[in-house]
């Protein structure tokens, strides 16, 4: 079958090969038919004569592709902009994915033809030859050397480039874009399809550049043409609704093209994205909704789906391949049965055949596939695919168990690149789409960083320190910090890879629609964002972006631009897309308020919103050049008396102008930049393009934005941008460069000379087509922040990457191969998640602060609503008991219902408010002292004084009375806080490693292993080098320096000379404050505020332990009540006499409880206004028994608790329960476990309170130790606030003296710094100095070696060289030419000579004038010298005036010595004078008194052993260090004589430890001879040992080895080959010299006989030429007569040939024939001749005739 099927395939190429030779020689027949038959639905184009193209001919690609367009006579250089990558990928486009071998991929990408190296990810880059872009390329030439690369723009070609030489081959020239193109099978033909308007099918023969047939393929977009692989001479059309196939045929009238339209019958019409061509004629194409259409002659034949009527595909079929009797479709599956495709039939009406697939493989999710490229080797399965969604996949579709899974070769953004931005520090760039994913990429190492993929997709981005601020299109902005994972710590199952990362820092919502724009304020503090809900909002600036409101605008935000640095207010100008201009003045963060809304109301804005004004500059430019030409044609025939009537004229031809038009609706506006304060450049599209607009705000701002008509002031027009208006702007840093993006995806580059506002040399341009050039819209451009790249985004996803300088100055300049990506500012551990943002669905910020106002607002209301309607019910409950009594009333006192209730309730009412109204006064009064009292007595107050008293004994401990730390305190503190903590630490910047690629290597085989073997060797070799010298290196590292000293004996020295010595107490007056002990006010104040700070908080603590204790206790009474209950119960059930006595229960006291005084509640204030008012009714308001009310009602109280206690059982009471017990019936053991039960009770009690007051007892012993150190504190305390109370008077001294030294200090540090960098410039000016004086002796040997050996003027031109004349200045040669001349013959003049060059020059030279070359001079030498006197004196005036700028650094470096000599001995006196203040602040300090409390055994100052009166000369000393101190002088002595030991013994190792070097130093030599002698003996040289270990195979080396090898045979075969060929053609050589030679010899023998025979025949002719004389003279003399008569004749003949030659010489002549004579009759012989004689004349004529030369010479 396989046989059949290959043998089947030649015949078919055998079909096809005649049917194209039959073509060509058909297309030779129609060039005897000028005008064929036309067929009614086709229009065809017959060739003209095919024209052979050599097959070794090619075009050169530098004179066919693209070049930027410059401006004439512009300095702007070709090579601005340089592509160095592209980092997208437009995989929208058809078939925009080219398999050229197993490691290239093409595809198109803008203006460029890419080709991407699978494994090394390098590009290669091939230009269009039209600049307007690319409409496909095809590589499905059989034989994989030829790509078709058909461009598009005004009249584009389809370029055949060889591959892989990439030289253009042949140049199809057509008239149209094309949109595909499809070479035969066996790449003899070319097809081509067109896109609008013509939508053109073209058969092209395309080795010879020659169109065999063109017509119409259909009226609608045709996305596919391709030849039928089976059956020649068909082809197939499909796109826009339609499929078409076509048939080539010969006819009487030439080759033609028949097309058959498909008919879709009762399927519904679709558009036919892909087909397949069956052997037998068939094709499989797909639909819309995802199934296959089986056509045969132009029907379809069935509908093929799924089982159950299931679509093949969840979507149209992108492509189908029939791959060895499968076919495959495209989609997310797919891979079917041909044969059962191709006998497919329906059975029923519904026209559908249901089949499964015979193979399915799902790609992954969101991956959309829309072609596929089979791999070029034999039975190979591997495909690579094009994805819609933005990647390239790889593809195993064998489908066996090694199958292996889909992989992702390469990952680019989808769709339109709507948001792009580049770092300010580094070379990064950060991009966003609507593919929801944002990407990193490091543009100088040409690849990308990393990705974060979202749910929504990006619509904005902008970059800011650290940041990524990118804006969604769901109105979400998201902050995301960049940093390099690598610097991060490492957790414990976690890996860091890649090199950056991005991580959510924040997330907020302040838009409803897609985010637009972003900008942040010029000095960082503010970003504003704008969106589709024409609305702009401000953030604050800081760790977390706070909301700070919003503004709402005319339309749609399309930018945001922050004034610059040089204007006065800091505004934002916002552009709407509809034309509006917003201007607004930044917000203060501050000063916003909350509210319910963030809008934000009370800023100052202005309007502009732009009328067109383009009709008016098309009116004034052609009633310009109307005015101009008319003036002049009246000029000429008018006279000079009419004018008045002319200038009436005139005005009313100016009346009847045509109308203004204006666009409806208004232009969009696509981009817009400051120029000054109040003024701005946009840039408008539609009607409104081919001008930037100068636009100004009015100052009348009163009308409506909406309704406003407000014109550009100036405008400044654009070379060809009336249809491809500016898109974009951006400048370089220095804004010497303006970029512009163009609607048609050029870029365009302005150079500007800064500051230049209103763009006056905005003249000269340079424009390249970098995107395609109709869905390529530029949309960003971005300089980085070197200005060395530029990058650029389009709508076609593709982003490249330029360099402004040429590539090799740039890769010069550029020393860093890697982008540096910032290290995070917290550790992994550290970093606190941002919060999650909310759904999608959710609102906004501003709608859920609205939403919020409005729930609270519900909220309030509704609990109103709930008090209202309880406070009716009761009142209606109150009026219903009301009734009820009425009713119960007797009739004759019974109120009336109707009448009184009403006016009761009135009055009640009434009267109530009467009440409030007077009471308001005194309620407000009562609240305000209330408040007062709470403020000064309870709120200050942290805890009170709460006693705790033992149970057994008297002993109590209370809580200390604590107030709260105030304000003051806190601020006092948080400022010592901020002093203290006022320098941050700075960490180091992790620079992330550099991934070094492993490359691919040619080695394989035994060669590889060798080298992976030879290299491991090296490895192990270099290793343990490399730990040899880090051992020597950490050994010699330890070895100390032979004056080196001990570190301990230093250390010890150092603590020595700090500790030892004659130290000056603080009271005497020559005591030096040292710096670390030098006090002012603001380190008292700290000492004392955290002095405080203590004792507030070891109260706090005894007070939590006391509170502790007391809880302790109540729990402990509920515990001890609950058993005293079960005690109760026991005794209940026991004899009396077994009965002990119940012991008495402690209570609370009311000191241990002092919070339940303050506690009230609605029955006690009854019960206190209850007993006052008893209290007023019995004794007149006198107290009873003198006790309060308080007291009376704590008694009342108190009575109530015992009231309410557990009632006692009398004994009685007890007695009938034991009644009742024995009545029970107890026994003798329960009665004893009950008594036993009663005795462990008891013991617990005891227990427990014994334990507590144990507990009391201790914590008691610690608040009195607490007691007394709070008493110290309280005394250093008061110490502490009298230093500080006298720091504060010496406080403004010491600042004045502090601020002198400090500025001092400064001077002295600026003084510094300045004279370095002018002792740095002085030696620059040096340098330079010494280069010119260099370049002088240059000068001076380079004119010393052209004049050469004896040279006869060599004094005359020493005079020309060192004459001296005087120059002009520059600025004085940007005069006209004529003052320049003048000035330089005055300078000739007045030239000054030196008085020795003057006498030698006047006795050597005499008479010469050095201005003028004397004779016999050469005067390119004269020159020569003229031009190197001009460079001598240019030098010279250069060394003068660098010796004048050094001199003046050096006269500045003096003064700057002498200033800070100066500053330094002020600096001394400053500190001399701060040291003298702080001795007398010492001073006041030491005479203040300090408290230190001391027993008498402590006081060891005594006098004869009896303590004196005054202890003012004694010291307070620490027992314990006293005592150290005198153990201490034991020790001393001790380590003395130890050290004297340990001196002796080192001094004895020392000298042991020479002579062990000298012994060891000798052997090493000896070893080092033995060692070179050894090498030498080795290898004959000496060698370096370690480079001899570490040497392994080089890689290249053998890769070179292996290449050459490989070649070698490929040689070796080659030339066997063309042995074979040599002597093939020697022995074809041999024969046919054999056969020449015998043709030779035959010749030569037929020449010897033809010899033989011309000499008899001369013989016999001169024997028979006399006879003939002597027979026949009268014949003779008619011959004679005869030929005389010839000779006239052909003189006349000549002599008429002479004149039509004239006559042709001349234009317009009329050619008339000769006048011929009639001539005698000739012989036949004779007649003949002449017949022969006259063409070859005439031909001799017209041959002189176009070689320009004269036929009459000619015949002569």
């Amino acid at each position: 079958m396989l046989r059949a099927r290959s043998l089947g395939a030649r015949r078919i190429g055998l079909e096809i090969d005649r049917f194209v030779s039959s073509a060509l020689a058909a297309s030779e027949q129609m060039q005897l038919h000028p005008r064929g038959s036309c067929d009614a639905v086709e229009e065809e184009e017959q060739p003209a004569r095919m024209k052979k193209i050599p097959e070794d001919m090619y075009y050169n690609y530098e004179e066919l592709y693209s070049r930027p367009v410059i401006t004439a006579d512009s300095e702007i250089p070709e090579n601005l902009l340089h592509l160095t990558h592209s980092f997208g990928y437009d995989c929208g486009r058809r078939a925009n994915l080219q398999l050229l071998d197993e490691r290239s991929l093409a595809f198109v990408a803008g203006n460029v033809v890419i080709f991407l190296d699978i494994q090394t990810k390098e590009q290669r880059y091939l230009r269009s030859c039209s600049g307007q872009g690319i409409g496909t390329i095809m590589v499905a030439h059989p034989s994989k050397r030829y790509l078709a690369v058909a461009e598009k723009g005004d009249q584009p070609s389809i370029i055949i480039y060889e591959y892989p030489s990439l030289r253009p081959y042949r140049i199809l020239r057509g008239m149209e874009a094309y949109s595909f193109v499809d070479f035969y099978r066996e790449g003899s033909l070319l097809a081509s399809v067109g896109s609008a308007p013509d939508y053109m099918l073209t058969l092209w023969e395309w080795r010879h550049e020659q169109v065999i047939l063109r017509c119409k393929a259909f009226s609608q977009d045709v996305y596919r043409v391709t030849f039928s692989p089976d059956n020649p001479g068909q082809l197939t059309t499909s796109g826009l609704g339609h499929i078409k196939f076509w048939k080539m045929t010969s006819t009487f009238t030439g080759l033609k093209l028949q097309g058959l339209l498909g008919k879709f019958g009762k399927t519904a019409l679709t558009d036919i994205e892909s087909y397949v061509e069956l052997p037998d004629g068939k094709v499989v194409s797909g639909s819309e909704w995802g199934n296959m259409l089986l056509w045969a002659g132009g029907l379809i034949k069935v509908e093929i789906c799924r089982k159950g009527g299931r679509t093949c595909h969840a979507g149209p079929i992108q492509q189908f391949a029939l791959d060895e009797g499968e076919l495959i479709t495209i989609g997310t599956d797919g891979c079917w049965d041909f044969e059962s495709i191709d006998t497919a039939d329906c059975n029923d009406d519904t026209g559908l055949f249901e089949i499964e697939p015979m193979n399915e493989m799902v790609i992954g999710r969101n991956v959309s596939l829309s072609s596929m490229v089979k791999s070029s080797l034999p039975d190979s399965f591997i495909w690579f695919a094009q994805d819609s969604n933005g990647g390239i996949w790889k593809l195993d579709l064998s489908f066996s168990n090694t199958t292996q899974d889909p992989e992702c070769l390469f990952s680019f953004h989808a769709g339109v690149i709507q948001g792009m931005d580049v770092s300010t520090t580094s070379h990064l760039m950060a991009t966003t789409a609507l593919d929801r994913s944002v990407r990193i990429f490091d543009f100088l190492a040409k690849e990308e960083l990393t990705t974060s993929w979202f749910k929504q997709g990006g619509t904005t981005l902008t970059w800011a320190p650290r940041l990524v601020v990118v804006g969604f299109e769901d109105g979400v902005v998201r902050l995301l910090e960049l940093y390099n994972p690598q610097s991060l710590r490492v957790i414990a199952g976690h890996s860091r890879d890649g090199d950056a990362e991005l991580r959510l820092k924040q997330a907020f919502k302040p838009h409803s629609a897609p985010v637009t724009a972003m900008a942040y304020e010029r000095n960082g503090e503010i970003l504003a964002t704008g969106s589709m809900d024409c609305t702009v909002f401000f953030f604050s600036v800081g760790d977390t972006y706070a909301p700070i409101g919003f503004i709402a605008v005319p339309g749609p935000v399309q930018g945001l631009e922050w004034s610059p640095q040089s204007h006065d207010k800091n505004t934002l100008l916002v552009l709407c897309r509809s034309g509006h201009v917003m201007e607004v003045l930044s917000p203060d963060p501050e000063a916003q308020t909350p509210g319910t809304t963030y809008r934000i109301s009370g800023l100052h804005t202005r309007h502009f919103t732009f009328s067109s004004i383009k009709s008016h500059i098309k009116v004034w430019l052609s009633a310009r050049e109307e005015e101009i030409a008319r003036r002049l044609g009246l000029k000429a025939k008018r006279q000079k008396e009419r004018e008045a009537q002319l200038n009436e004229e005139e005005e009313e031809d100016e009346e009847e102008l045509p109308p203004l038009y204006k666009p409806d609706p208004p232009s969009p506006l696509y981009c817009g930049f400051y120029s000054q304060p109040g003024a701005f450049w946009l840039s408008m599209g539609g009607y409104d393009s081919g001008y930037l607009y100068h636009c100004m705000f009015s100052d009348k701002q009163d009308e409506d934005p909406l309704h406003r008509q407000d014109q550009p002031f100036a405008f400044q027009p654009v070379q060809n941008t009336d249809e491809d208006p500016i898109r974009t702007i951006s400048f370089s840093s220095s804004r010497k460069l303006m970029l512009c993006g163009l609607h048609s995806g050029s870029v365009r580059a302005y150079p500007l000379q800064p500051p230049d506002l209103a763009l006056t040399s905005m003249q000269a341009f340079w424009s390249l087509g970098v995107h395609d050039n109709q869905n390529g819209h530029v949309c960003q451009l971005r300089c980085s922040y070197d200005d060395q790249f530029l990058l650029t985004t389009g709508e076609d996803s593709n982003i490249f990457c330029f360099t402004l300088l040429p590539q090799e100055d740039l890769l010069n300049a550029l020393q860093r191969s890697k982008a540096r990506v910032p290290s995070p500012r917290q550790t992994s551990s550290s970093v606190t998640l941002a919060p999650r943002l909310p759904c999608p669905s959710e609102c906004s910020i501003e709608t859920a602060k609205q939403r919020l106002e409005m729930e609270r607002t519900c909220r309030e209301a509704e609990q109103r609503k709930a008090e209202r309607r309880k406070k009716l019910a009761e009142l209606q409950s109150q009026f219903k008991q009301l009734l009820q009594k009425n009713q119960s009333l007797p009739e004759h006192i019974r109120l009336h219902h109707t009448v009184h209730t009403h006016n009761t309730h009135t009055q009640r009412t009434m009267l109530v408010r009467e009440a409030r109204k007077e009471l308001s006064w005194e309620e407000e009064r009562h609240r305000i002292g209330l408040k007062k009292l709470q403020e000064r007595f309870w709120e200050s107050l942290e805890s009170d004084t709460v006693s705790v008293v033992a149970f057994q004994s008297d002993h109590r401990i209370s809580t200390y009375r604590l107030l709260a730390l105030s304000q003051r305190f806190h601020e006092l503190k948080q400022k010592g806080m901020a002093g203290a903590t006022g320098e941050d630490l700075g960490g180091e910047a992790v620079l992330a490693s550099r991934v070094v690629r492993p490359r691919g290597s040619k080695l394989a085989g035994r060669q590889a292993d060798k080298l992976r073997k030879a290299t491991e060797k090296a490895e192990l070799a270099r290793a343990k080098i490399d730990k040899r010298r880090k051992e020597w290196a950490e050994l010699l590292a330890a070895k100390p320096n032979e004056n080196c000293e001990d570190p301990e004996d230093v250390r010890a020295i150092r603590l020595a000379e700090d500790t030892m010595g004659d130290f000056k107490l603080k009271t005497t007056k020559d005591f030096t404050v040292p710096e670390h002990l030098r006090m002012n006010a603001e380190k008292k104040r700290a000492q004392l505020v955290h002095l405080e700070e203590k004792i507030h908080e070891k109260k706090a603590q005894m007070n939590s332990r006391i509170m502790t204790l007391r809880d302790t206790k109540v729990s402990l009474l509920s515990r001890l009540g609950s058993q005293a209950q079960q005690l109760q119960a026991v005794q209940e059930h026991l004899a009396p006499h077994l009965c002990s006595p119940a012991p008495t229960l402690p209570a609370l006291l009311p000191e241990e409880t002092p919070e339940r005084k303050l506690r009230y509640t609605r029955s006690t204030l009854q019960r206190c206004g209850a007993l006052k008012a008893r209290r007023s009714w019995t004794r007149g308001g006198e107290p009873e028994g003198g006790q309060t009310l308080l007291e009376l009602l704590a008694l009342e109280k108190e009575g109530d608790e015992g009231g309410r206690e557990t009632p006692c059982h009398t004994p009685a009471d007890r007695k009938e329960e034991r009644e009742v017990g024995e009545a029970a019936g107890l026994t003798g053991l329960e009665e004893e476990m009950r008594k036993v039960e009663e005795i462990r009770l008891l013991y617990e009690q005891d227990t427990l309170l014994e334990q507590f007051d144990a507990e009391l007892r201790l914590l008691r012993h610690e608040k009195l130790e607490l007691d007394i150190q709070m008493k110290l504190a309280d005394l250093r305390h008061v110490t502490l606030f009298q230093e500080l109370l006298l720091l504060k008077e010496f406080e403004k001294r010491e600042n004045s003296l502090q601020e002198a030294l400090n500025a001092c200090m400064e001077e002295e540090e600026d003084l510094r710094s300045r004279l370095e960098k002018c002792k740095q410039a002085l030696e620059l000016k040096r340098r330079d100095i010494s280069k010119l004086q260099e370049r002088e002796k240059a000068i001076a040997a380079t004119f010393l070696a052209s004049l050469g050996e004896n040279n006869k003027f060599l004094d005359f031109l020493t005079r020309v060289f060192k004459k001296k004349i005087k120059r002009v200045k520059k600025k004085e040669k940007a005069a006209d030419g004529e003052e320049q001349e003048d000035s330089d013959e005055d300078s000739d003049e007045q030239s000054d000579w030196d008085d020795d060059e003057d006498d030698s020059n006047s006795e050597n030279c005499g008479a010469l004038d050095d201005s003028v070359c004397p004779p016999n001079c050469d005067l390119e030498l004269f020159e020569n010298t003229v031009k190197l006197r001009e460079l001598r004196l240019d030098l010279e005036e250069l060394l003068v005036e660098e010796k004048k700028i050094a001199e003046s650094l050096r006269k500045e470096c003096d003064c700057l010595v002498k200033k800070e000599k100066a500053v330094h001995s002020s600096l001394k006196a400053a500190e001399g004078a701060l040291e003298l203040f702080n001795r007398e602040k010492q001073q006041k300090l030491n005479e203040l008194d300090v408290v230190v409390p001391l027993r008498l055994h402590q006081i060891e100052f005594v006098s004869n052993g009896v303590v004196p009166c005054s202890l003012a000369p004694a010291l307070v000393l620490n027992t314990v260090t006293l005592g150290r101190l005198q153990e201490r002088i034991k020790e001393l002595q001790v380590e003395k004589s130890e050290q004297r030991d340990l001196y002796k013994q080192a001094r004895q190792r020392h000298v042991q430890l020479i002579h062990d070097r000298k012994d060891m130093e000798a052997k090493i030599q000896s070893l080092e001879a033995r060692c070179k002698q050894l090498m030498l003996m080795k290898f004959g040289k000496l060698v370096d040992l370690e480079a001899l270990q570490t040497l392994s195979g080089n890689r290249n080396l053998e890769e070179m080895r292996q290449d050459s090898r490989v070649r070698e045979a490929t040689y070796t075969q080659e030339l066997r080959q063309w042995e074979v060929k040599v002597t093939e053609a020697r022995q074809i050589l041999t024969e046919l010299t054999r056969h020449h030679t015998k043709h030779l010899l035959s010749m030569n023998s037929l020449l010897c006989q033809k010899k033989e025979l011309e000499d008899k025949l001369n013989t016999r002719q001169s024997k028979m030429g006399a006879h003939f004389l002597a027979c026949q003279p009268a014949e003779a003399k008619e011959e004679r007569q005869r030929l005389n008569k010839l000779v006239q004749s052909q003189a006349q003949e000549a002599e008429a040939l002479r004149q039509e030659i004239s006559i042709l010489s001349r234009k317009g002549g009329n050619i008339l024939p000769p006048s011929q004579t009639r001539l005698p009759p000739v012989s036949a012989a004779l007649a003949s001749h002449r017949s022969t004689t006259r063409p070859n004349s005439q031909r001799l004529n017209r041959h002189f005739k176009l070689e320009g030369v004269e036929p009459k010479q000619s015949c002569r």
